[in-house]
């Protein structure tokens, strides 16, 4: 039963053209029944329109309450093909806007009074006529009309609601979008920073290791053994960055080792003063402990920035790190006495762009450039509560 409703509702003018059909036969039927050939062109002035109710409700209605004019008129009864013009008063409630369905109604209505006053039976007195007569003719009309205004009303409301479902779809795609695209950038800052200090670690060891080997052998192998422990760390980050998007089998994360800290700051200067930099570390004020992300944040732009000056200082240059915890704030400095090259980290600038936006999402800030007195400086402001990103 459902298949065939679908069929005929993708066929609209086949289900008018049977109804059409019908109500001619009726009329047609009655013309020739009373031998009143001249009824044929009435009927089918009042049936045909129907065909095209759907696809041209005012013109079907106007041609059809024509040819009920000109019946009333000529006193031509076609009761069965009379009733197209309650389905086209219906048509026009269903499809028009009421001020148009309204002024069509009112039409029937007139129509109605003039055939109650044009065709008054003999069997009935004139008052009982007039009531019973209103009734048959107006009563049809008023019905066909409630039924349509209220055809209409639910076609606007289903409209608005396929409406709303489709744009609260598409707000849901283009947030989906959105936290897609700041997943790409924060994995695209953790990949950077990742790939850009360890590689730039191992470069160093392996231009100092292709110096010794000729001299220094031993120097050398433990160049090599510094770029195989400082490729492991990477591989190491790698996949814990990576985890992120992995899940088991049973839909459970995989298990994850934690992101580094400013508890991991002691080692990453070890690291960097393997790599053949001197750094040194100062911390003013009483340590506190910051929230995870602004912890990974201040860790990343330290790292960040010692990669930096490993890569663009010089030779001979050597780097200073200094935390300063004051009230909610950890003021962050990383500072050099190199050739205070450009703040660039690589061809594109990811590099400070990424410190900038790690601390922005924490309600932090960074600012770099070069020293008045020579050498590149980074300095950087995070709160030590959490704040979300954009609050003041």
């Amino acid at each position: 039963m459902s298949a065939l409703y679908a069929w005929l509702r993708r066929h609209p003018r086949l289900v008018d053209g049977v109804l059409a059909a019908a109500l001619a036969f009726g009329g047609l039927a009655t013309a020739v029944a009373l031998r009143q050939y001249l009824l044929i062109p009435a009927t089918l002035a009042l049936t045909i329109p129907v065909i095209f109710r759907r696809s041209h409700p005012s013109g079907a209605f106007i041609i059809a309450v024509a040819a009920g004019a000109a019946q009333v008129l000529t006193d031509a009864r076609i009761v069965p093909a009379d009733l197209a013009i309650v389905v086209l008063l219906y048509t026009l409630a269903a499809y028009t806007n009421r001020q148009t369905s309204v002024l069509g109604l009112a039409v029937c209505l007139i129509g109605s009074a003039g055939a109650v006053l044009r065709w008054p039976p003999a069997a009935l007195s004139r008052p009982n006529w007039l009531f019973a007569g209103s009734i048959i003719f107006a009563g049809p009309s008023l019905i066909a009309w409630v039924l349509g205004d209220s055809m209409r009303y639910r076609r606007a409301y289903y409209a608005n609601l396929e409406e709303r479902a489709a744009r609260l779809e598409r707000d849901r795609d283009a947030q989906a979008q959105m936290a897609a695209a700041a997943e790409r950038a924060r994995i695209a800052r953790e990949l950077h920073d990742v790939v850009a200090h360890n590689v730039s670690v191992m470069v160093v060891q392996a231009d100092g290791a292709a110096y010794a080997l000729g001299t220094d052998p031993g120097r050398a192998r433990e160049a090599l053994a510094a770029i195989s422990a400082t490729g492991r760390q990477a591989l190491t980050e790698m996949r814990v960055l990576l985890g992120v998007l992995r899940r088991n089998d049973d839909g459970a994360q995989a298990v994850l080792a934690p992101l580094p800290g400013l508890g991991q700051l002691d080692e990453l200067l070890e690291q960097t003063r393997a790599a053949g930099l001197p750094v040194s570390c100062a911390v003013d004020g009483v340590p506190q402990p910051l929230p995870g992300g602004a912890a990974l944040a201040a860790y990343r732009i330290v790292q960040e920035s010692l990669t930096n000056t490993r890569k663009h200082a010089g030779p001979g240059a050597s780097a200073r790190v200094r935390l300063c915890y004051t009230g909610d704030v950890l003021e962050l400095a990383v500072t050099d006495d190199g050739l205070g090259a450009a703040a660039t980290c690589d061809g594109a600038g990811h590099g400070l762009t990424g410190m900038a936006e790690r601390a922005a999402m924490y309600g932090g800030s960074v600012r770099a450039g070069p020293r008045p007195g020579g050498g590149f400086e980074v300095t950087a402001r995070l709160p030590i509560v959490s704040i979300r990103a954009g609050a003041a």
